[in-house]
């Protein structure tokens, strides 16, 4: 298993649902153990002992009781009162059979700013948990009164000296306060009593609705979770992983794909702490288009204008292979009408086999492929939208034939050359609830890497966030991922969530001249684009509009060239782009003008 095994743990405020709901999805994820959350057990009709044989039953340890608010650094009567609800949560404790209370700082308007005194107060607790056999793990939260960083927890921790009180460390709380976690190698790793994992994207806000509202299972943030067990790990923490994590949209998702993705993004961590190789891509092998037979004809009517040719007809399904330079699109043609669809992406590996099975152990579902006894077996993982992730061997060397002797028929027709080099990309549109799942199943999965921030534009039809992912190397696989920030509601005009697949060229004009030439109606916008590029310094901007180039200049110069197709069967458009001064992006400043313009070619023809 990637990373090795660690015990991974799921708090139930994570996931959706009832708390038995929780705690089936939990367990059919193959979690180890849960962080009960207060409110999860006060919500069951079930008593406690009856939730613990639950769990029993279903292969988890309750590993955490949380939480118990506002004890520590209060006034006598204020501290009366705490310790009376703190002994009702030790009865409820032993009914769970679970050891570990969290305790996080307070928040209390009473509470003063006296380590002293929250020492003395949290050790009294401490010797309370002690006589019952149990222990306090206290956490610095990052809006606490007086106490908001781990190692300001960790000095009062050390002040009451106690050996039923020690710390839990909350990725979020610290890094949301700019903390070092490096301090944490000089813990002694016995006096470190739990892990509570959250990744986060980098926000410019205050700390609690961050909390609330944006935490991330790790590799879907920004924090640099890595580092953090690393430093944990020296320290001698022997605990498990656990993942607290608030999100809006995790907190609405069927319980059990979001506890699926909770411990991919464990396991995921559990690879990258182990420093093990990167998965070796050696670029796209192809890819797959769906679509119903009018769309198909759409669809390799534009391949043909770009100088793809259909150089392979399969032996046993409506299939087809389409070729030019170094890019091949398979195009399958469905029986059912409905709209066109990127059915799956092909990447090159030197052991075909090795990355699938990697994908089933980052729980990934294996897709059986039947095929015809002389047919090639191929290995396929689905991705979380049910995209396809076809595993494929190198080429052997320069110029040979690698793509499955003996699937496809050959027709005898020999694709243009000179202009398409390759696939530059595939974009993907997931719903915005389902985004950070695919971006996790790209980065831990496929390998790939984010380039650049995550850009946010506004189109007509609402603001869009987008981001390019990639593999390292000279032919790197790259996929972009878009979502609109909201569901669409009956006015929705705009396509609900866009394909695309793009081609590169080394000549955008050659190819736009080509293209034209043999009908193709590329996408075209209005002057006022034009007008502004030669405003930023872009030159020839008549050749430009011409032949319908857009450009989208990164801060150094580089340029991003490219044509579009309208929308294609009502989801998916075609690119080719040329890539000049290093340009690395996926023009996402086209994005508004680019979609408006699709928005009218769509009215054209249709009249809505």
């Amino acid at each position: 298993m990637p990373g090795g095994r660690r015990r991974h743990g799921i708090a139930t405020a994570c996931l959706s649902g009832l708390l038995e709901d929780k705690l089936a999805a939990a367990a059919a994820a193959g979690f180890d153990g849960v962080e009960l959350f207060v409110p999860d057990l006060l919500g069951s009709p079930e008593p406690p002992g009856d939730v613990a044989r639950r769990c029993a039953d279903l292969g988890l340890a309750i590993d955490l009781y949380q939480p118990i608010r506002d004890v520590e650094a209060l006034p006598p009567d204020a501290f009366a009162a705490a310790l009376r609800r703190v002994e009702h949560a030790f009865d409820v404790m032993e009914r769970l059979g679970t050891t570990t209370a969290l305790i996080c700082s307070s928040v209390d308007p009473r509470a003063v700013d006296d380590d002293e005194l929250a020492a003395r107060q949290l050790a009294e607790v401490a010797d309370r948990a002690a006589d019952r056999g149990l222990r306090i793990a206290y956490e610095a939260l990052a809006w606490g009164r007086h106490v908001n960083t781990w190692d300001h927890s960790w000095r009062i921790v050390e002040l009451a000296d106690h050996p039923a009180l020690g710390l839990c460390v909350d990725s979020f709380h610290l890094y949301a306060r700019g903390g070092d976690p490096s301090g944490l190698r000089d813990v002694p790793g016995e006096k470190i009593f739990f892990l509570q994992l959250a990744d986060a994207p980098r926000l410019d806000m205050d700390v609690l609705p961050w909390s609330r509202h944006h935490r991330l299972f790790p590799g879907q943030g920004d924090f640099d979770l890595t580092a953090l067990v690393r430093h944990l790990d020296v320290a001698g923490y022997d605990g498990p992983w656990s993942l607290e994590v608030f999100n809006d949209v995790f907190r609405q998702a069927d319980p059990g794909p979001a506890a699926v993705d909770a411990r991919r993004s464990l396991l995921g961590l559990g690879e990258a702490l182990a420093g093990l190789p990167a998965v070796d891509l050696g670029g796209t092998a192809f890819v797959e288009l769906a679509a119903d037979p009018d769309t198909c004809r759409e669809v390799t009517d534009a391949l043909a204008a770009f100088g793809f040719a259909r150089t392979g007809e399969h032996r046993s399904k409506p299939v087809g292979l389409w070729e030019a330079g170094g890019a091949r699109v398979v195009v399958r043609e469905e029986a059912a009408p409905g709209p066109a669809a990127v059915a799956a992406l092909a990447v090159r590996t030197p052991d075909p086999e090795a990355l699938a099975r990697r994908g089933t152990e980052l729980l990934a579902p294996r897709v059986p492929l039947p095929h015809a006894g002389d047919e090639a077996e191929l290995r396929a993982v689905a991705a979380p939208d049910g995209t396809l992730l076809f595993c494929c061997p190198e080429r052997p060397e320069p110029g040979a034939d690698d793509f499955w002797p003996g699937d496809f028929r050959p027709t005898g027709m020999r694709p243009a050359t000179g202009q398409v080099l390759g696939i530059d990309h595939v974009a993907l549109s997931p719903p915005f609830d389902l985004t950070a799942e695919a971006e996790l199943f790209l980065r831990t999965v496929v390998g790939l890497g984010a380039v650049g921030p995550q850009s946010e534009v506004v189109a007509p039809f609402g603001v869009v966030r987008s981001r390019l992912f990639a593999s390292p190397g000279p032919d790197p696989v790259r996929v972009v991922l878009s979502s609109s920030l909201v569901r669409r509601g009956g006015w929705a005009p705009g396509v609900p969530a866009p394909q695309s697949v793009a081609f590169a060229v080394d000549d955008v004009l050659a190819v736009s001249r080509a293209a034209r030439a043999a009908g193709l109606a590329l996408l075209g916008v209005g002057p006022n684009y034009y007008e502004d590029l030669a405003a930023r310094g872009v030159e020839d901007v008549d050749g430009l509009a011409e032949h319908r180039v857009l450009v989208d200049v990164d801060p150094s110069g580089g340029q991003y060239r490219h044509v579009v197709t309208p929308v294609l069967g009502g989801r998916v458009f075609l690119e080719a782009v040329q890539r000049v001064g290093g340009h690395a992006g996926h023009g996402a400043a086209d994005a508004p003008v680019r979609m408006a313009a699709q928005r009218r070619a769509r009215i054209e023809v249709s009249g809505r």
